[in-house]
């Protein structure tokens, strides 16, 4: 399952202000508004996700579940599967959510669940570029608690179920009176579990997890970018005598580029030519992602600066079909070395010259000249 992150979406850090939030939205919401791309169905998408994130993060109630939930605070059953704002078996909309919350504070199975659950983990995952335009299958090395193997996650050498704490009465915490105050703190007993076992397996002390280092394999979609954060559900640490494990969150960081820079969909690759080749025309062929060669026409009288886009030879689209857009950007080098045939050629240029063959240059020296003759 891959979802991007609201911040990273909007480029701001989780830390950010409602003003911050706001003003960055705004932002990148002009940039990538539909109208200005002639309708561009990958500025569209991006411009869907950019509002669906800030119609999150404005909300202090949605921001909160989401900060606790990520996006399963707003899909079917609160872990998965449907869409933004999905209902389904385990929300009925904000007040169920705030109340699965809260509602840990009032209930002792709540809280021995969600302290015997394994701890959800976070892995970085760097990638070249090419490997994000194919996608490819990763293999992880992660370090983490996992399913005791000696007592087959139990706790128990014998295998035998755990009993009821009979210090907190399964409750998994305890109160003392403290002058006036009724203090409450996790049982010393079983951890804030509820649970004891009689025969503790010696592997893992009870707890029917050890640490221990393991192999995944993980399938990156292609598409993929910079703030891309991709849910493996399961892989994260084992749960307490078989409790649930946690999730394993990847967030991926892109590696620089030999040559291409990205925009979303969109790669841009810096091109020097020859001053000849920008005023006469030509033809350049650079490398696309995808290994194939593309051929570049330049214009005659290309500048310094200008860009020519050629249509689906960028990234590929996440979650989606087609191909963003290669803009090459070209760079008119002036020559620094020339032999003597050479600078005589191009004194003979200069001799012939009027004006006409660059009308900027003539128009901006024509505005100097006016200047200082007032």
């Amino acid at each position: 399952m891959v979802e991007t992150d609201f911040y990273a979406l909007l480029e701001v850090e989780r830390a950010a202000d409602d003003k911050t939030i706001k003003a960055s939205y705004r932002r990148l919401a002009m940039e990538c508004h539909p109208d200005r791309h002639g309708g561009c169905t990958n500025q569209e998408a991006r411009f869907k996700a950019i509002s669906e994130a800030y119609d999150c993060l404005k909300d202090p109630q949605k921001r909160a579940a989401y900060d606790r939930f990520g996006h399963a605070a707003f899909q079917q059953g609160g872990a998965g599967g449907g869409g933004f704002g999905g209902g389904g078996a385990g929300f009925e909309g904000f007040s169920d959510i705030f109340s699965s919350i809260f509602g840990e504070l009032n209930d002792p199975r709540a809280q021995r669940a969600n302290a015997a659950r394994g701890a959800d983990l976070r892995y970085d995952l760097e990638l070249s570029l090419e490997e994000a335009f194919a996608g490819i299958e990763k293999t992880l090395t992660i370090e983490a608690l996992a399913k005791c193997e000696p007592c087959a996650g139990h706790g128990s050498k014998s295998h035998v179920k755990a009993q009821t704490c009979p210090t907190c009465g399964g409750a998994g915490k305890v109160r003392a009176q403290q002058g006036f105050f009724i203090v409450e703190r996790g049982c010393p007993g079983c951890q804030g579990s509820g649970q004891v076992v009689a025969d503790p397996c010696p592997a893992c002390g009870g707890e029917g997890r050890a640490l221990r280092q393991r192999k995944i394999s993980v399938n990156i979609p292609y598409g993929v970018d910079d703030g891309t954060r991709i849910r493996v559900g399961g892989e994260g640490e084992a749960g307490m005598r078989g409790a649930a494990p946690g999730d394993l969150y990847l967030f991926v960081h892109m590696k620089r580029h030999a040559y291409f820079s990205r925009e979303g969909t969109t790669l841009i690759a810096e091109c020097p030519v020859s001053f000849t080749a920008a005023a006469l025309g030509g033809t350049i062929e650079v490398p696309g992602v995808d290994g194939a060669r593309i051929e570049i026409k330049i214009p005659a009288g290309t500048q310094s600066g200008e860009t020519l886009r050629q249509r689906g030879a960028g990234m590929s689209v996440l979650n989606g079909r087609g191909r963003g857009d290669l803009v090459t950007r070209i760079l008119v080098e002036t020559p620094t070395r020339m032999s003597k045939e050479q600078r005589t050629i191009l004194e003979q240029f200069r001799a012939t010259e009027t004006g006409d063959e660059c009308p900027a240059s003539r128009s901006f020296f024509g505005r100097i000249k006016e200047y200082f003759e007032g």
